[in-house]
C-alpha cells in the first residue's frame, strides 16, 4: 500500500532509517549541517510531513510512504513535477534492506506512473541511478524503463557530485506498456484510476 506518511508514522521510519543507514545514505543528498536530524527528531520529521503536504497543494510533489502489512517500508517520491511546455518529473524510492529484493519497489514505481499519467496528467517522468547503485538499477531493468544516457556530475549525494544514469518514461510508452505493467505488478488493483486512491 501507498499512502502519504503522517506524523504517527515516525517511530517505524525512524527504526528502519536508522537500522539501514549505510544502505541508504551513501545515495542520498547530505542534509546541510544546520537542519535537525529528521530521522531522529519526531517533529522535524512531522515537519517534514508538513512539507510534502504543502509540494502536493502546490502540485510540485507527492510522496509516498510504502507499506509492507501496513508497516513502512520505504518511501516512493514523485518529485520536481513541471508543468508548462515540460509536463514532466522525476521518482526517487527507498526500501527497507531487509525487504529489498521482494518487488515492493517495483510494484510502488508501476502505480505512481499510474498516477502520474492516468491523474496528473504528466508526459513524462524520469528515474535518475548513481551507475554503482546495483539494486536501484535492478527496478528499472525489471520494470524495462528506457535508458537515456549518463548525466556527468547529476546530482551531490553524500556530498559528492555523481554521475547518474538516465531514464526514462513517456505517456505514450505508458499507453503502450500499460497492461502489460499493470497486470505484472499491480493486477489487483480496480482497473478505473477513480475507484482507487493514493
Amino acid at each position: 500500500m501507498l499512502r502519504t506518511l503522517v506524523a504517527r508514522d515516525f517511530d517505524e521510519w525512524s527504526e528502519i532509517r536508522n537500522r539501514c543507514k549505510e544502505w541508504l545514505v551513501k545515495w542520498e543528498p547530505r542534509p546541510p549541517q544546520d537542519r535537525i536530524d529528521v530521522t531522529n527528531d519526531r517533529r522535524a520529521f512531522a515537519a517534514r510531513c508538513g512539507m510534502r503536504q504543502r509540494e502536493r497543494q502546490l502540485g510540485t510533489g507527492h510522496g509516498f510512504g510504502i507499506f509492507v502489512n501496513n508497516k513502512v517500508a520505504g518511501e516512493i517520491n514523485l518529485l520536481s513535477i513541471q508543468r508548462g511546455p515540460m509536463q514532466s518529473a522525476t521518482i526517487g524510492y527507498w526500501v527497507d534492506e531487509a525487504l529489498a529484493g521482494n518487488g515492493y519497489v517495483p510494484e510502488a514505481v508501476v502505480v505512481v506512473l499510474r498516477f502520474a499519467f492516468e491523474v496528473l496528467g504528466l508526459h513524462r517522468v524520469e528515474i535518475s541511478i548513481i551507475p554503482r547503485n546495483f539494486a536501484s538499477r535492478r527496478v528499472v531493468e525489471k520494470l524495462g524503463i528506457r535508458e537515456e544516457g549518463l548525466a556527468k556530475g547529476f546530482l551531490e549525494i553524500n556530498g559528492i557530485w555523481e554521475d547518474h544514469i538516465r531514464h526514462g518514461i513517456t505517456a505514450e510508452e505508458w499507453s503502450a506498456r500499460r497492461e502489460e505493467l499493470i497486470q505484472r505488478w499491480i493486477s489487483d488493483l480496480p482497473s478505473q484510476v477513480g475507484e482507487w486512491t493514493l
